[in-house]
């Protein structure tokens, strides 16, 4: 069979991993690239030493906190799909970023830790998942630890997402008691601590279970037949229903089923919306977009890659592909394949493959590269930071190596840079209070800078646009407040919610916007 943007597309699976810090995420991720055959040994994230150290989490401070706090892509095959992973922080601190890795993703499976049920950072995920309609998995984690009643946590999830949940396995027992999974489908049984993908014939089960396990579990699948939804396709799809697996990620249980699940029912590239109407991963012409920029990967190149989500058309290496917004045309030479930290040249790449494209501050987060260079994909936001700070160089003489240095940082999307209007002290924007200590380190590790984060005056940061006579009578008034983002973008820096109040009362003809989409970038510019 000919190879084309359609038939390829059908195969790919492009996928997220949402959940709260410390659920089992990174843990799944490296099960689940053990089963596709793109690594040999997993890392444990708690383990000690250099177990510790994650295959999926590469840079310096992910591998001494045990967290991951940037998005990891990783491709590998298994059966006929292809599937690109998109590892997600889990920190909250770092959800811009994960925001931005979703807007990439066609589904995502959702991880919950079986003791505790949806926590805070999962719930927040889930709704970035809702606003676009992802198609979710659930698998809840860790049964082989205490866990809470089985019924319980699918009400909670029923409740509290306003999901259908449809259990695909029952589980037999919890903890020290978990002796397996029942398939609510097959009738088999998977009993934990035997071979990866060993079933036993339902009607086996008496002599593998002891008595009491055997009737409760005869009993609960009984009331879950019942009572709960069953599988349905297309409402999964729709982001209506949610199926439900169980199992023990640090023990590589239940993983193969989760995986075998994405690879017959998960979503291929959906249609990605644009400028003037949806591009469709069937169309002749290659487009995408950037939802992610790394600077220093390779430490010793101070390289950036920029992470393009290809949407339609058969790209090839060498291809010549022109940016949104400039027309500049970028011929793409060594397009990469990713698995974490070590990547490989790749020939060709299809829609929902995700390539990175090594540049030198040429692409930016939000920028759209097509073919035709007419192509303008939306949805990709800036968020106006909750913490700013000032930055204080240890010695003044770098003051030129810091410019540089935050630029290159800021082309990443998570930190945001503002050069105030007067003064030469920068400014940084963060979500979160972990992106600080992120920043200081990567200051010091990746360019050599000694750098303190001061507070600064400012609680907030808002995007201004009036007409250019309003914009300018405002930047009049309030020049010792006003800044520019690195696009050269007017922002002002309020010192609370209050007076951001009180001074757009006072200029009604001025619009303050606490988002600025990508997309908008580069046609001002």
């Amino acid at each position: 069979m000919s190879r084309t943007p359609a038939t390829e597309a059908a195969r790919r699976r492009t996928f997220a991993i949402i959940s709260h810090p410390d659920a089992g995420k990174t843990t799944l991720t490296e099960q689940l690239l053990l089963l596709g055959g793109a690594i040999h040994a997993a890392g444990q994230v708690k383990a000690r030493g250099e177990a510790r150290r994650a295959r999926s989490d590469w840079m310096k401070i992910e591998q001494e906190r045990g967290i991951s706090v940037t998005s990891a892509v990783m491709t590998f095959e298994y059966k006929d799909a292809v599937f690109n992973l998109l590892d997600t922080p889990g920190h909250e601190d770092f959800s811009e970023d994960t925001y931005r890795t979703l807007t990439a993703a066609d589904s995502a499976v959702m991880v919950i830790d079986a003791a505790k049920g949806i926590e805070s950072q999962t719930l927040k995920l889930f709704e970035v998942c809702r606003l676009r309609d992802i198609p979710i998995v659930t698998f809840i984690n860790k049964m082989d630890r205490e866990a809470r009643d089985t019924f319980e946590l699918l009400d909670e999830i029923a409740g509290q997402l306003q999901l259908d949940v449809a259990p695909m396995m029952w589980p037999a027992g919890m903890g020290q008691n978990f002796k397996g999974i029942y398939d609510l489908y097959t009738d088999d049984f998977a009993p934990f601590g035997g071979a990866v993908g060993e079933r036993v014939g339902g009607n086996a089960l008496g002599a593998l279970l002891p008595e009491d396990v055997k009737a409760k579990l005869d009993e609960e699948v009984e009331l879950a037949r019942a009572g709960l939804s069953r599988f349905d396709a297309a409402a999964y799809r729709e982001g209506n229903m949610t199926p439900v697996y169980f199992g023990s990620a640090l023990k590589r249980f239940g993983v193969r089923e989760l995986l075998d699940a994405l690879a017959e029912q998960a979503p291929p590239p959906r249609d990605q919306a644009a400028k003037g109407g949806l591009v469709h991963p069937s169309d002749k012409d290659v487009s995408g977009f950037v939802f992610k920029v790394q600077a220093n990967m390779d430490p010793n190149h101070r390289d950036r890659v920029a992470f393009l989500r290809l949407c339609s058309g058969g790209f090839k290496r060498g291809m010549k592909l022109k940016q949104s917004g400039t027309g500049k045309s970028i011929g793409v030479h060594n397009p990469i394949l990713f698995f974490a930290a070590e990547r490989e040249t790749v020939d060709e790449a299809w829609p929902g493959d995700i390539i990175g494209i090594p540049n030198h501050g040429t692409l930016r987060v939000g920028d759209t590269l097509s073919e035709t260079g007419e192509i303008v994909f939306t949805g990709i936001p800036n968020f106006a930071p909750e913490i700013l700070r000032r930055v204080r160089l240890g010695d003044p003489m770098k003051q030129k190596h810091l410019a540089r240095a935050l630029t290159s940082l800021a082309e990443e999307g998570v930190t945001q840079v503002f050069k105030p209007m007067l003064g030469a002290q920068w400014v940084v924007g963060v979500v979160g209070s972990l992106q600080l200590d992120v920043l200081k380190s990567r200051l010091n590790a990746e360019y050599g800078l000694d750098a303190d984060l001061e507070p600064s005056p400012y609680d907030t940061a808002r995007w201004i646009s009036a007409d250019a006579a309003e914009t300018e009578k405002f930047i009049a008034a309030n020049r010792g407040q006003m800044a520019q983002d690195r696009d050269g973008a007017p922002v002002f820096l309020a010192k609370s919610q209050w007076e951001l109040g009180y001074v757009s009362g006072k200029f009604p003809n001025v619009k303050f916007a606490k988002t600025r989409e990508r997309s908008d970038v580069h046609e001002e510019g």
